[in-house]
């Protein structure tokens, strides 16, 4: 990769060593190639659109116009951020046949108006629920590690992370609910950051988990992530945090459950590491934190991530801002009380709009894998069927009349 880095990338684009077409070119290279991991990586290369955008940019250095210094610069997106025109399809064969979005995600538009220049949209776990990075319907992309092999790259932002490790754009966006741009940026071999929940909108993007759920970058360097995600949250400019010197530093190293079950290689290096720090001054304190000892019993019943998802956005032409979530009673969640409590509690929770102002009689099926497939469309946002009911959860149609889900036919 002739490029490792954000700031590499723009210093030769300022100097015109390069130009934005190159380094598109470059990357899209990458993907054609018959050897490479771009089939797999990619589900759309928007190969015109970025040509176009790469060109525009290179225009605008000419005329001293360009809109920051990362303009021009290739990156790519999770299949679950919306762009005008686009699908979002999140991984998934089940929204193969959605609409495309009418508006592009808050996070992507700041990155395109700094210039930098979307190339495709990037293979993910099918709606992000899995931090392996397999994707049964698309195909999984190999880590770049031991691809002989045929490694996992982590999930669910799978795509993202083997794109950018090799070469197909400086950077790829994720999403990270527990790991999604953590886990595969660690088995790729990069860096994977997960920025304050909220710090960066959600606006635009399919989710997983509204408690957990955080847009980040994946990219060769921790520079990087920072100029990513400080764009990705609204700000003008990226302004680099002063050094610090590591002599003084008091950092912390958790022990028990987190380092419980590590490869022997695994402790190695991370123990290497720890003695590096060490000898450069910092202040190493070993620290043991009981309450993390609960998480497998907290988890054991999904969760966050599992009781949340479900498709809980509607279209714009929907009821948008009123939509409520419908939630169970702690008496139904300990399994006391009726059969029908009991019933009720092993459901995932439901978002609903809005009664609609009519609504036909035909309600939607409880099946657990299947959509309404016999009515056409929602009678509240006009969403398809297949759009609705997903992720082995009940039908939860947005429409709610008198308490109960329906459907109008087209």
């Amino acid at each position: 990769m002739p490029h490792a880095t954000l700031a590499e990338a723009a210093a030769d684009l300022a100097a015109g060593r390069t130009t934005a077409a190159a380094l598109a070119e470059a990357a899209l290279a990458r993907i054609a190639d018959p050897a490479g991991e771009g089939s797999r990586a990619f589900l759309v290369v928007q190969a015109e659109a970025a040509r176009a955008s790469a060109q525009a940019m290179d225009a605008l250095r000419q005329a001293g116009r360009a809109p920051s210094p990362w303009a021009g610069i290739p990156i790519s997106i999770k299949d679950l951020y919306d762009e005008a025109g686009q699908q979002t399809r999140g991984g998934s064969r089940a929204l193969a046949d959605v609409a495309p979005a009418t508006a592009t995600a808050p996070a992507v538009a700041r990155l395109q108006r700094a210039g930098f220049v979307v190339l495709g949209r990037t293979n993910m776990v099918e709606f992000a629920f899995s931090g392996l990075g397999h994707n049964p319907h698309y195909g999984t992309p190999r880590s770049p590690w031991d691809r002989a092999t045929g490694r996992l790259p982590g999930g669910s932002s799978s795509g993202a992370a083997v794109a950018a490790a090799d070469g197909m754009g400086f950077a790829g966006l994720g999403s990270d609910t527990g790991g999604s741009c953590r886990i595969p940026a660690a088995l790729c071999g990069i860096v994977g950051w997960k920025p304050t929940a909220k710090r960066v909108p959600l606006t635009g993007t399919l989710p997983l988990s509204f408690t957990l759920d955080s847009l980040g970058p994946i990219a060769n360097s921790v520079a990087c992530c920072a100029v990513i995600d400080s764009l990705m949250a609204g700000d003008d400019a990226w302004t680099p945090a002063p050094p610090m010197p590591v002599a003084g530093l008091r950092l912390g190293v958790l022990q028990g459950y987190v380092t419980e079950g590590w490869d022997a290689a695994v402790t190695t290096a991370f123990e290497a590491a720890l003695s590096r720090l060490s000898a450069a001054g910092a202040r190493i304190e070993k620290l043991v934190v009981p309450e993390l000892a609960e998480i497998p019993k907290a988890n054991a019943t999904g969760g966050f991530a599992a009781s949340e998802a479900t498709r809980a956005s509607c279209p714009a032409s929907c009821a948008a801002g009123r939509c409520r979530r419908r939630s169970i009673s702690s008496s139904a969640r300990t399994g006391r009380g009726s059969s029908r409590r009991s019933r009720r509690a092993r459901r995932p929770s439901m978002r609903w709009c809005p009664p609609p102002a009519r609504c036909c009689r035909r309600r939607c099926p409880r099946s657990r894998t299947r959509p309404n497939t016999a009515a056409s469309t929602c009678c509240c946002c006009a969403t398809p069927p297949s759009a609705i009911s997903w992720i082995a959860a009940p039908s939860a149609c947005p429409a709610i009349g008198r308490g109960r889900p329906r459907w109008a036919s087209s």
